[in-house]
């Protein structure tokens, strides 16, 4: 995942994510000026974030989208309660 310190839906997708047990890399573009060239070049000359990789394919999360997130990552929506 594309972020950066500062951005809502980063912390968004980075809550929903762990709260369903999905592992991934964050990598910050401020502090890696090449991660932030492809983040916009997969954007289409927008710096948008979070931007997520999954498998060769980039998407952009921003707004946070819920649904969105969990449609593109094929994980359930809402995370099991356990008793």
């Amino acid at each position: 995942m594309y972020c950066t310190t500062w951005c809502p839906d980063c912390r968004r997708a980075k809550d929903f994510l762990r709260r369903r047990g999905v592992e991934f890399e964050e990598i910050n573009i401020e502090e890696d000026p090449d991660s932030e060239d492809l983040v916009i070049a997969a954007n289409h000359g927008k710096r948008k974030v979070p931007t997520i990789k999954v498998g060769e394919r980039f998407f952009a999360c921003s707004p946070f989208n819920p649904l969105l997130l969990a449609e593109e990552l094929k994980i359930p929506l809402n995370p099991e309660i356990k008793s």
